[in-house]
């Protein structure tokens, strides 16, 4: 694997008219033009957030396309709040005391009346997630607790609890390499987010990922709340969100335009789901993209409940690798990893 390793400071009087059109194949990208991509994207990160030097490799896409890519290693910690909470402790608890839940395109807050109301609300009197003399809840208190219910195939001993997996379990905390193609490459056709590299970055540091398993969780008896910020732990990726709140830094696009709020994997910006005048963006695709004039392609996150960040991808996406030093082969699918 070829490396060209840029400081974050070269190039920054090279403008975005170097980045990627919409659709472009990528072909004859010069370091120049690599250096400014990767420079325009860096400078926007949270410096906090990243692990080494950011640079330049060589890659191959999901689509087999031998591409250019940068390479950016992150820890998947906000630095701008704390996450959490996310399971409540009684059903007395309220929503200060809890995070959210997403469900058929709407948020709920799972506070203590929500666990509660949890056989009338899915009409399965199955669901018992506390005790009724005494109201506490069954909560996942443990690394090993978290383990065995943070799966799709939940330990039985663990049906029926609240799953909280605690960013202190995790020591030290997990990096993760993005490798995401410098100037986007289209797709013969979109494909659903992959399960392996997440939808995309945000700029925090924090990995947008696919949709959560929601039936897996349901099906045992669970509930796996999010923080307010659309985001929760697993041990094998970190902190990671399944919406887009309004937690994560943004950057401001012309026209008020919604701003960007991240990359997704096949290099293409996610933005806010409104612009700043609260409107909501038109003619957009199946993978919520569309073309805007000064910024070219981008998708808009959907809205918290979807559990749905993006779509699609409309552009072949690079990796997400738990080794900085990995090769970057998207053409190639490697064992899933249990998440939640």
């Amino acid at each position: 694997m070829t490396v060209r390793y840029i400081p974050l400071f070269a190039a920054l009087l090279l403008t975005a008219t170097a980045a990627a059109e919409p659709f472009q194949a990528q072909a004859k990208m010069t370091d120049a033009e690599a250096a400014a991509a990767l420079a325009a994207f860096a400078e926007n990160l949270e410096g906090r957030s990243i692990v080494g030097e950011p640079a330049i490799v060589d890659c191959k896409l999901s689509g087999g396309t031998k591409a250019i890519c940068f390479r950016v290693t992150m820890t998947p910690t906000p630095t701008r709040y704390q996450p959490g909470p996310w399971c409540p402790g009684n059903i007395a608890d309220g929503s200060d005391k809890s995070g959210i839940w997403l469900d058929k395109g709407k948020v709920y807050d799972a506070d203590g009346a929500f666990i509660k109301n949890l056989a009338t609300f899915y009409k399965d009197p199955r669901w018992q997630l506390f005790d009724p003399a005494t109201g506490k809840i069954k909560v996942t208190d443990s690394k090993a607790s978290c383990a065995g219910a943070a799966r799709p195939d939940v330990d039985p001993k663990y049906q029926n609890y609240c799953v909280e997996c605690l960013p202190s379990y995790l020591n030290p905390q997990p990096t993760l390499t993005f490798v995401i193609p410098a100037r986007p490459v289209k797709a013969r056709s979109t494909t659903p987010l992959s399960q392996f590299t997440g939808a995309g970055l945000a700029l925090n540091g924090v990995r947008f990922d696919a949709p959560a398993p929601v039936g897996a969780i349901l099906d045992a008896h669970t509930l796996a709340p999010f923080d307010d910020c659309g985001g929760h732990v697993n041990l094998h990726v970190g902190y990671h969100y399944h919406a887009a709140t309004g937690c994560t830094k943004e950057v401001a696009q012309p026209a008020r335009h919604a701003p960007m709020i991240g990359m997704a994997m096949d290099g293409y910006g996610i933005h806010t789901r409104r612009n700043e005048d609260g409107s909501e963006p038109k003619n957009l695709d199946a993978c919520r993209g569309h073309n805007f004039a000064g910024i070219g392609y981008h998708y808009h996150v959907s809205e918290p409940g979807a559990n749905q960040l993006i779509g699609c991808f409309s552009g072949e996406h690079g990796c997400a690798l738990r080794l900085p030093d990995q090769t970057c082969d998207a053409s190639r699918s490697p064992p899933r990893p249990p998440r939640r």
